[in-house]
Order: structure tokens, then sequence, then C-alpha cells
């Protein structure tokens, strides 16, 4: 053969070569794209939801976070932030907990199945075992994992709808149980279901009201009364042995009790659920939240055995309500992993300690600033609610915020403690007055005091004409002047 042409032809396969190589390298690298697109979050989300950003901008929380560790944030620039919101509770075991990454690194390197879906799968039994231990109490048999909490308020209505052949809900003012639309139905706040439509038929009655209650359920038309044993909106804590009788009376009347424990289950409250600080003992449970670990979406309805019965009447019914990615492996690791750390680190009696400790020094601060009218509590979830002072540059101040919204103040106290101490919290509602703390349950005592520490100083500085309050009310009315 010509030399010439043997050249070529190896030259040619060395080519070939050479672009396979290249064809096959690894094109996806999540690191690298991360780093090419620093500072471009706000922007891309005008394929999410460009308003969101809007907000953040606005009210100071545009940062761009790049790593997590307990109850801590940094930010590009390596600036620490501190988590007062817990991603809505999610987070209870702080960010990034070790054992939860551990366990999900070792799992993962088995190559395990998953999601045979024609199977029985070992860990969500496991899982389902483990919570009705720790929440059956002896009248709950049976468990639905669901994705999220409101996919497990979704699935004890319906469930609830097939055990009473009823179709009419129950639900509290106030009251906050997830954006779709069944969930959404039993809200108590009109603000999210403005141009929705119809929605499932529900009525809404006011909190801790057994006399109202009862007039309703009387009727026999009712499938189910949902409530959340303390309502997220606000922090609305229920009079004492008010669930215990609410539950009490829907027995009596054939009605489906449910607790919406996605919240302030697991731990938030320094018991189990927040219903048991009543020992009481509602027919159905939905958590989820903080049975992530932080890291894989989950939820679950606990409930009982006589509604499983009405549900899955036959084997012909065995999937006449499934999800696909309930039972996922990931997902049941996370929760097995999240109920044994929270008994091995004792999380609960941390919870109610430290909950007592953080309510003793807001109750000094509240002394000292006649803003605070109410902190309300149970273990490490907060309300604090401001009012109108007495002095005249605090009632310039408070005046000045609600002239342009009715809860612009707790806003500004939010924006306050962001920009000038990176602590992260949040309005507790729409047109409220009042901020919500959900730590995480691992923070220390030293947590509580620079939180504390921050609150006297935002409210040290409401009153000044000069201060922060009325020149970010300032900036708040300009970015509305602009956007109308």
């Amino acid at each position: 053969m010509d030399e010439n042409l043997i050249f070529f032809n190896e030259n040619i396969s060395l080519l070939l070569f050479s672009m396979r190589i290249v064809i096959h390298a690894p094109m996806f690298d999540v690191n690298r794209i991360i780093n090419e697109n620093k500072g471009k979050h706000l922007s891309l989300h005008q394929y999410i939801n460009p308003q969101f950003a809007k907000v953040l901008k606005t009210i100071g929380f545009d940062q761009s976070y790049v790593k997590a560790n307990g109850a801590s944030l940094f930010d590009t620039q390596n600036k620490e932030y501190f988590d007062f919101l817990s991603g809505y509770g999610v987070f209870a075991l702080g960010r990034n907990h070790p054992r939860i990454k551990d366990i999900l690194k070792n799992y993962i390197d088995q190559d395990s199945a998953s999601l045979i879906q024609m199977e029985a799968p070992l860990l969500s039994g496991l899982l389902a075992e483990k919570l009705i231990q720790i929440m059956g109490h002896g009248v709950r048999d049976m468990v639905f994992f669901t994705n999220s909490g409101t996919e497990s308020v979704e699935g004890a209505l319906k469930f609830a709808r097939a055990a009473t052949s009823r179709h009419r809900f129950l639900n509290l003012d106030h009251a906050f149980h997830g954006l779709t639309t069944g969930s959404l139905a039993v809200n108590g706040n009109k603000e999210f279901k403005d141009l929705f439509g119809e929605l499932l038929p529900t009525d809404t009655i006011p909190q801790n009201d057994l006399k109202a209650l009862e007039d309703k359920l009387k009727t026999k038309q009712y499938a189910a009364f949902i409530f959340e044993p303390i309502q997220g909106k606000g922090v609305y804590l229920p009079q004492e042995n008010y669930i215990k009788e609410a539950i009490a009376l829907c027995q009596k009347y054939g009605t489906i009790s449910i607790a919406d424990e996605v919240q302030t289950g697991l731990g938030r409250t320094g018991k189990w659920l927040a219903c048991d600080h009543d020992n009481a003992e509602p027919d159905m449970i939905t958590i989820s939240k903080a049975l992530s670990g932080g890291m894989v979406p989950v939820g679950a309805i606990i409930y009982k055995r006589s509604i499983y019965d009405k549900v899955f009447s036959r084997m012909d019914r065995c999937v006449v309500h499934s999800n696909t990615f309930g039972q996922n492996n990931l997902g049941m690791c996370c929760g097995l992993a999240t109920l044994a750390i929270i008994e091995e680190e004792n999380l609960i009696n941390k919870s109610e300690i430290l909950g007592e400790k953080l309510a003793t020094k807001l109750k000094s601060i509240q002394e000292k600033h006649d803003w605070i009218k109410e902190i309300r509590h149970k273990g490490l979830m907060f309300g604090i609610e401001f009012k109108r002072p007495s002095s005249l540059k605090g009632k310039m101040a408070w005046d000045a915020a609600h002239k342009l919204d009715k809860g612009l103040f707790a806003e500004l106290i939010v924006m306050q403690l962001m920009a000038k101490h990176q602590i992260i919290t949040q309005v507790s509602g729409h047109h409220q007055d009042i901020i919500k703390l959900l730590p995480p349950l691992i923070i220390e005592e030293s947590h509580i005091d620079l939180f504390t520490n921050a609150l006297d100083s935002v409210l040290d500085d409401c009153g000044k004409i000069s201060g922060p309050i009325f020149k970010m009310a300032a900036n708040l009315a300009k970015h509305a002047v602009k956007s109308s």
C-alpha cells in the first residue's frame, strides 16, 4: 500500500478517535454552570416568576446563596446569614445535616432499585411502621405517602369524602392548607382564592367557637373538619382543650377530623405533634416539610384503618388513589433518618427548652418597646405581633407605614432584620402586623441572643424620623409609584 495512503488512513483514524472522545466526553458540569451564571439568578426568573423577583429586589432579599450549613447561609461574598425561616419549616434539622448527606450518598452508591411500582417497597414499609409507632397512639394504623404538604391535604380530603359519602368541608378562619385546588378550597384567606373560580364546597368558621362548629356539624353534611393545631398565618394558638372538644363534636356527628401538622409536626412545637399538647386524637394527620430532612420532598397522611377500608375497599380499588413518586426510596431514607436524628439529638426537648428561653427574652424586649402587642409561641414556632405605639414619633412611623399598606410595618421589620443583621424572617400573612419565626430545631442559645439583640436594635430605630423605617417606607412608596 502507498505510504502516503497509509499515513492518511492513520491520521483519519486518529481524528475519528479524537472526535469520539470529544463526543462522549461529559458535557454537563453543574459546578461550571453555576460558576458561569453567578449573579443571573433574578434575571433568569423571568421564566419562572418575575413578579416575585421584583419583590425580592424591593425588600432586599435578592442575595444569591451558594452555601448553607445548619442555621446559616452564605452568599457569593461569603457573607453569613442566619436562618429563622427554615424554608417555611422544611429545615428543622438545619441545612445539609451531615447524617442525612451520608445516608443519601451511601444509598445512591448501592445502585438500588426504586419506583418499580408493581412492588411493595421495603423502605416505605419501614417508614410507615415508624410513623405509626410515633404518631399512631393506637388510633391510627395506616400511612399514605405523598410528595408535599398540599398533596397530603388533598388526599386527606378525598379520603374523607369516601369514608363519609359527604361532599362539603369545614375549615377555620385564617387557615392555610396549601395552594392546589382542594387545599385552596379549605384555606381561610381570601387573597389566595381570587381569580381561581369555583372550588370545593366549603364553609369557614372562627377558631375557638365550639358553638359555631356544632351548629355546622349537626347538619351532617360535612365530610371533614380540617384545622391546624397552631395556625401558620399569624401563629394563632387555640384555647386550651378546643381541639380535643372539636374532635369530640366531629365524632358525635360523623365528620372526619383532619389535623394539618405539615408545619407544626415533628418537634416544631416541643412535641412530636402539636395535637399532643391537648392529648387530642384526630382521625387523620397530614405531615411533610421537616420529614424531608431538608433534602428530598416527602409527605404523609396518617389515618385510621376504618377510613382505609372505605377508600381501598376491594382488590380492584387497590390503586384508586396513588402517585408516582410518593414512595421513592430517597424520600423514605430522608424520612427514616429525620426521625432517628430527632430522637438521637433530643430535638423535641430542645425545641421546648429553647422556645421558652427565646420567649423570655422577647418578653423583656416587649417591656422595653411598646411596639410589641403580643408574643405567641409553642416550642420554636413564634408569632410576634406589633401595634401602634404611644409615643408621637412612634405613631408617625406606624402611620407612615400603614398609609402605604396595612401590613407594611411588619415587612419593614423583616427588611431591617435582613439589611442590618443578616437575619431571615418572614411576615406571617397578608395585611398582618406579625412576623413569624421558624428557626431550625438545632439552633443554640447564641442564635437566640443574636436574634433578640437584633430585634431590640431594629425597634430602637423605629421611632427615628431619620431612621431606616421612614427611609424604607419612602423607598417602597417610590417603587409603588413606578410600577403603577
